[in-house]
């Protein structure tokens, strides 16, 4: 396939921060991520964006916003709640005429479906203080997202990746690997940030699934996973009492050992117990 036409010449990155005074603030977890090779790997790892719609949180002065409009994508739809770095991503869009749309809104309580008109890949270097609420929000809107490639703390992008019986398996991976198929695609060093992050980064791959991998009500199955995750240590017939006085009959008859604790069981295990407690 041929490559990308080359975009219009756009000023360093780290000029244009010094311009717009966009120093990263802690308390909007931002860590921007200024190298050029590496936005475009984020933006390669999305496949190919040629003529699709992007969605991405996050874009502070542009940095992989500028990776993806170069990479083809159609159209993105970036949403910035810092109302510092709207002049500069301002200036990203004229660069780019009809093909960069910015939504200064706060991304936990936008509505998606009211600015996106077709399913969208979602590529984003996630503010870490609500990547995970973000993710868990996203899981109830699948039909708007055509998949997922998004950056977080490294021992958030293990936890989305964990297989049972790991440390890292958790309510998360659960939850998120009953609906999406992850993949950790590769890590990033603190320093690759500005301001270095005290923690490494993740990109993770999420596909979402045909259908959940077994059948399940949503809100049962949220309600026994906290509950079987909120006291992992504890047996499975301890851990569940506070949602159900039944709980050594239901693991029984789902034939799991109620002597069992929460990161021995699959995520097949946790829906056949979520489907005996509804019935």
């Amino acid at each position: 396939m041929p490559e990308p036409a080359p975009g219009p010449a756009l000023p360093p990155l780290r000029d244009v921060i010094a311009r717009h005074g966009l120093a990263a603030r802690k308390s909007l977890g931002q860590h921007f991520l200024l190298d050029l090779n590496l936005t475009a790997k984020i933006a390669r790892a999305a496949g190919d964006l040629r003529g699709r719609t992007v969605f991405e949180v996050g874009p502070g002065p542009g940095g992989l916003t500028r990776a993806l409009l170069q990479a083809g994508a159609g159209r993105v739809v970036a949403v910035e709640r810092d109302e510092r770095c709207l002049a500069a991503l301002d200036e990203l869009a004229a660069a780019y005429p009809d093909r960069l749309r910015i939504v200064a809104e706060d991304a936990m309580t936008l509505d998606e479906a009211a600015v996106l008109d077709r399913p969208a890949a979602v590529v984003a270097n996630l503010p870490y203080n609500i990547s995970t609420a973000l993710l868990l929000k996203w899981l109830d809107r699948l039909d708007l997202f055509s998949g997922f490639t998004l950056m977080f703390q490294k021992e958030v992008a293990e936890r989305l990746c964990a297989a049972p019986r790991g440390k890292a398996y958790g309510r998360l991976s659960v939850m998120v690997q009953w609906r999406l198929a992850p993949a950790l695609l590769f890590n990033l060093p603190a320093r690759a940030f500005t301001p270095p992050p005290k923690v490494a980064s993740s990109v993770v791959g999420l596909s979402p699934r045909p259908a959940p991998l077994a059948p399940a009500d949503p809100e049962r199955l949220s309600r026994l996973v906290a509950a079987a995750f909120g006291q992992r240590r504890k047996m499975l017939r301890a851990s569940l009492k506070p949602v159900t006085r039944e709980a050594e009959s239901l693991l029984t008859e789902a034939g799991i050992p109620p002597t069992a604790r929460a990161e021995e069981l699959s995520v097949e295990d946790f829906c056949r117990l979520a489907r005996l407690w509804a019935g």
